[in-house]
């Protein structure tokens, strides 16, 4: 396949181009361009021409993109997000906006982050929405590129690993991060659990059964990984994907939890729970916000950003007077 000559390439093909892979329709492409179903679907057939290959094909009342178009469109994208920045850069007034954002995090986080964040809302946006979504991954960058996300919240161990390791060898990094606090945990359990009292042992901690709050449903996290470092384990008997259904269920059995310290204080509040100090070391777990980088320059990303750090702000503040 020739290249096509950049000299001569009409651009005005990749907008065509973006807003058929992104609504997948040629009469929604069409409808959103201001343009009729033959224009694109002249637009189309030369850059088709233009590439040698057939970009899209229908697929019932949907056009299922080829290979080279979904390796293509992420680049013409930004490109074509870049250029309009460049060219008319939008402005953000939090007080007179209306905007609406989609995050994902941990209902532990949100219940760290969110009170203090709505207040800022109020103060500041009472136009502004969220959409806060579970968070069922310690790797959200999919969802983040294809837009499903405008904000991730959370422990990122891995993401973050792979972004260092890349930068390392100069590929690009689509994602950015900022660290918001850092998370310290407790044991949690019932206030009549025969080790509520006392201080919790290294050989009571492991001998006991426990609940694992798991996004994937693994029964091995981090705390597994501290005590293996020390040659020990626990037994894990269930698993959930919320802290506050762990929190609720401990607050009814006999198993033993591991929550946020923050967090086990809502609970207890809640659920009656007591604490106790873990009886080994465990790293502090770093909360992120993690993005994708197109939304670098959005004066409305960068308020979203900037408020959520504010909010952190305030509530590590407060757990730590």
């Amino acid at each position: 396949m020739n290249p096509p000559n950049f000299r001569t390439f009409d651009l005005n093909l990749l907008r065509v181009f973006d807003e058929v892979m992104a609504e997948r329709s040629l009469t929604r492409a069409a409808h959103n361009l201001s343009l009729t179903q033959p224009a694109v679907s002249n637009a189309l057939r030369r850059l088709r021409e233009s590439l040698d290959d057939e970009l899209v094909r229908r697929n019932g009342q949907n056009m299922e993109p080829t290979p080279q178009a979904l390796a293509l469109w992420p680049t013409v994208r930004e490109a074509l997000r870049q250029l309009q920045t460049a060219l008319a850069p939008s402005t953000f007034e939090p007080a007179e906006a209306d905007d609406s954002f989609v995050l994902a995090m941990a209902d532990a986080t949100a219940a760290e982050l969110m009170p203090g964040l709505v207040r800022l809302l109020e103060a500041e946006a009472p136009g502004v929405s969220l959409h806060v979504l579970p968070l069922a991954s310690r790797d959200p960058r999919k969802l983040l590129e294809d837009e499903s996300l405008d904000l991730a919240v959370g422990f990122f161990p891995a993401v973050l690993a792979d972004l260092a390791a890349r930068a390392q060898v100069g590929k690009g990094i689509p994602y950015a991060h900022q660290r918001l606090y850092d998370g310290h945990y407790v044991c949690a359990m019932r206030s009549g659990h025969p080790l509520a009292q006392g201080t919790l042992s290294l050989d009571q901690f492991c001998a006991a059964r426990h609940l694992l709050v798991s996004f994937a449903g693994r029964s091995f996290g981090f705390i597994d990984e501290a005590l293996a470092l020390i040659q020990r384990k626990r037994r894990v008997v269930l698993t959930v994907n919320q802290f506050f259904t762990a929190g609720y269920i401990a607050s009814q059995t006999d198993l033993l939890t591991v929550l946020p310290q923050h967090f086990a204080r809502v609970a207890g509040s809640v659920n009656g729970l007591v604490q106790q100090a873990l009886p080994f070391e465990v790293p502090a777990v770093h909360v992120d916000a993690l993005w994708h980088r197109r939304m670098e320059s959005s004066p409305a990303h960068q308020w979203l950003r900037q408020a959520v750090a504010r909010a952190a702000t305030l509530a590590y503040a407060t757990d730590n007077p």
